[in-house]
């Protein structure tokens, strides 16, 4: 193994990286900034120290690996108005941050890591956890701590973390340290939209304008401080405004996997969430539309998809209508035209819709 045990990085103006780049024609500070960084921008032999002055960033670490040279990685970094998410790839690694380095410097960082392929090892606080796919795990940067990623079945390991700041985050520190190097699930409740939502945006951020930033930013806390709060029994803890955020969350994406059946209203909605339809109709009202208008617009989006599908070409309209849940034609004739100002058969043909928002 090689290693490197950084006092600190290099200004962040020598390190090789490119913020983003321009897509369909945007500028790039149109879409949401990013910091990327790829070791085969360097020679090879810098790879590894250079990409360690990337990724330990204000919080000294030390790191080894066995595959230093050639040493190929790629970091990505979101700044989420002052919430970090980051998305690495790299070769097997271990990780040690200790009281001296803290004593250095400290950013003051919460760390919320999921590993996309590969698996992590972390110790904190006398707790261990190995986690995969299936998990997060969550950790402090003020203190010591061990970690290890590594991908016994491919050349690479990947991760997801959320770095959040102490200060932005609701729970007492006593509810915290229960979760220091705790295992949660990614793919059940509130963790698997916690999951969802963070593969989404670091897989397509170009889908995101910059000023979208600070309200993505405060998605993903509230995410988290659902998902922790669930963990340590600390959930009528959290801020209302947080638990109704969280809800809505909820509800869109329970609307999203239910889509395509027909009895799908507020009504079900309001009971699958076991709150009032009053209520329901309450935590969207500060929205851009109604429950019902959020049902309507994503079968429209999910009929338009499927209009132009060629592997559907076949499939008459109304087939594709009712499997979305709009059992009369005639209905979803005139909403559709209204909601995108071509007929279904006309922008199946290949005519450009007038209104409406892309799938």
């Amino acid at each position: 193994m090689t290693g490197r045990s950084p006092d600190g990085r290099r200004a962040a103006g020598e390190l090789p990286y490119h913020a983003g780049s321009t897509v369909d024609g945007r500028q790039e500070e149109a879409i949401l900034p990013r910091q990327v960084f790829d070791t085969q921008l360097v020679p090879a032999a810098d790879r590894f120290d250079r990409w360690a002055d990337f990724v330990v960033g204000a919080g000294p670490a030390s790191i080894w690996t066995d595959r230093s040279v050639p040493f190929d990685a790629v970091a990505q970094l979101i700044d989420l108005d002052g919430v970090h998410l980051t998305s690495f790839r790299y070769p097997t690694l271990r990780t040690r941050r200790t009281a001296r380095q803290i004593r250095q410097a400290d950013p003051e960082m919460f760390q919320l890591a999921l590993p996309i392929a590969g698996f992590s090892a972390i110790s904190q606080a006398r707790n261990e956890s190995t986690i995969d796919r299936t998990a997060f795990t969550f950790f402090d940067t003020s203190r010591p701590y061990e970690a290890e990623h590594r991908a016994p079945d491919t050349a690479y390991t990947s991760t997801i973390c959320l770095h959040i700041p102490h200060a932005r985050l609701p729970l007492s520190p006593d509810r915290v340290n229960r979760l220091l190097a705790a295992v949660m699930p990614a793919e059940q409740g509130m963790g698997r939209l916690l999951a969802q939502f963070l593969k989404q945006v670091v897989t397509h951020p170009e889908q995101y304008a910059s000023a979208e930033a600070p309200r993505l930013g405060e998605v993903a806390l509230d995410l988290v401080c659902a998902t922790l709060a669930r963990h340590a029994d600390a959930e009528t803890c959290l801020p209302p405004e947080t638990r109704e955020q969280v809800t809505r969350l909820q509800v869109t994406e329970f609307i999203e996997r239910h889509l395509a059946q027909p009895d799908l209203d507020p009504e079900t909605v309001a009971r699958a969430h076991h709150v009032s339809l009053r209520t329901l109709h309450r935590l969207f009202a500060d929205g851009d539309e109604t429950v019902a208008g959020l049902i309507r617009r994503r079968r429209l989006e999910r009929c338009r998809r499927d209009l132009r599908n060629p592997v559907l070409r076949d499939q008459p309209i109304h087939v594709i209508a009712a499997r979305w849940g709009f059992r009369d034609p005639a209905h979803f004739s005139r909403a559709f035209r209204a909601a995108h100002g071509v007929p279904a058969r006309d922008y199946r043909a290949g005519g450009s819709p007038t209104t409406g928002r892309p799938g």
